[in-house]
Parts: structure tokens; C-alpha cells; sequence
């Protein structure tokens, strides 16, 4: 089943990289390096993440627990270059962080099978999102918060997610009402995160948080959508068992 699941991913990326070909192919060479290292950097962290489920769940907690953090040191550190301004700001941002952080971590320690359905989902519905979004979005959702989130790439990045969601059943045998409800949360909750740390950046006027990670804009900025999905998946549950 896993490796059935793994070669479907591969196909996935494949998709991806021809995707990528198709956005780049007319850019400047500088541009498209850096959207080549983007993706490759993506590809190598998707792996990663992938296999510290299948192999070894308590190696994904470790990881959970090192993106978190991480998270917590970028917010401060904009906070702290930005002169400590807007403090009310950063406290609620920082609350809101907290509470999520703390349903991610809690996924962590969910089945691993619903950990690895969840985090497909996500992952897929996050770079066909920026696929799609190149290759036909037009009107733009946000555009003083996040300039590159598109209607196209919101539409085109969703259907692919739900479609794969009923294509990985496997992992979450439940019923189909109860996959488009759980696929719909991760959704939602994946485009809000990101939503939401684009604007903690826009608001201390900064393009990155770090460059801790080659061609992203930091640890929330890859894992951001991660974050907020993965507390909604546990929520989610929680409610289904209570």
C-alpha cells in the first residue's frame, strides 16, 4: 500500500516538474533557477516528512516540534527587528500561533496512517495550488497581503486535493461524507494559515521571515498551511470521538 502510495506521489511530482517547465520555460534564467531550487527544496522536504511517517511516526513528532519552535523564533525575531511595534499584534498572532501549534503537535500523535492521508492532501493541494495558479490564475484573491494567490490556483490546487483525497482512501477508510468533510478542513484551514502568516509579514513590512530554507521565505513560510492543517485534522477528530 505505501509503496503504491509513494509511486503515486512520484507521479505527482512528475506532474509538478513539467508544470514548473511550462511556468519558467519563458522567465528570465535567474527567475526560473530560483523556482527550480523552490521545487527541488520542496521535493527534498516532502520526502522527508513523508518517510518520518511511514518509517518512524515519533521521527515526524521530533520534526514537529523543531518546525514549531522555529515558527515561534521567526514571529519574535520580526517583532523584534520591526523596533517591538505593533504589540497587540503580535500578541494575538502569537496566541493564535500557539493554539494551532499546539493542535499540530497533537497531530502528530494521531494514527499514522491518518497523519500520512492528511499530509498528502495538504502537500498536494499546496503545490498544485501554486501550479495551477501560475498557469491560469488571473484574478487575485488577495492582492495586497499575498500577490500570488489566485481564484485559478485556488480552484485548480482544491480539485486536485479532493480528487486525490478519494484516491488515497485507503488511509482513511471512513466514509465518503466524512473525506470530503476532513478534505475540506485541511483545505480551509491550509489556505487560512497561509493567508495568515503573509500578513503577520506584510504588517512588519518584510518579504521573508529567514532564509533558513533555499528558495522559501522561511520555516512558516513552507510550513505554515502544515501547521494550520494539521491542528484542524486533530480538532476534527477529537470532535468525531467525543
Amino acid at each position: 500500500m505505501i509503496k503504491t502510495i509513494y509511486i503515486i506521489i512520484l507521479s505527482y511530482f512528475l506532474l509538478g516538474g513539467i508544470g514548473f517547465y511550462y511556468i519558467n520555460r519563458k522567465k528570465e534564467p535567474d527567475v526560473a533557477r530560483k523556482s527550480y531550487i523552490k521545487f527541488l527544496t520542496y521535493f527534498v522536504i516532502i520526502n522527508l516528512l513523508f518517510f518520518s511517517i511511514v518509517v518512524y511516526p515519533v521521527i515526524f513528532r521530533f520534526l514537529s516540534i523543531i518546525i514549531i519552535g522555529t515558527g515561534f523564533i521567526e514571529l519574535f525575531r520580526l517583532f523584534r527587528k520591526s523596533g517591538y511595534d505593533k504589540i497587540g499584534f503580535f500578541l494575538l498572532s502569537v496566541s493564535i500561533y500557539s493554539v494551532l501549534s499546539l493542535g499540530f503537535f497533537l497531530f502528530g500523535r494521531l494514527e499514522k496512517e491518518l497523519i500520512l492521508f492528511s499530509f498528502l492532501v495538504l502537500s498536494i493541494f499546496d503545490s498544485f495550488s501554486q501550479i495551477s495558479g501560475q498557469l491560469w490564475g488571473r484574478r487575485k484573491i488577495f492582492p495586497k497581503i499575498s500577490p500570488n494567490k489566485t481564484v485559478g490556483g485556488l480552484i485548480g490546487g482544491s480539485i486536485i486535493a479532493i480528487c486525490s483525497a478519494f484516491l488515497l482512501n485507503g488511509l482513511y477508510a471512513e466514509t465518503p461524507l466524512k473525506v470530503i468533510m476532513m478534505t475540506f478542513g485541511v483545505l480551509v484551514f491550509a489556505f487560512s494559515g497561509d493567508i495568515a502568516a503573509s500578513l503577520y509579514k506584510r504588517k512588519y513590512k518584510v518579504k521573508n521571515y529567514s532564509k533558513l530554507i533555499p528558495g522559501h521565505g522561511g520555516f512558516l513560510d513552507r510550513f505554515d498551511s502544515l501547521i494550520a492543517g494539521g491542528a484542524w485534522v486533530f480538532l476534527f477528530v477529537y470532535i468525531l470521538n467525543h
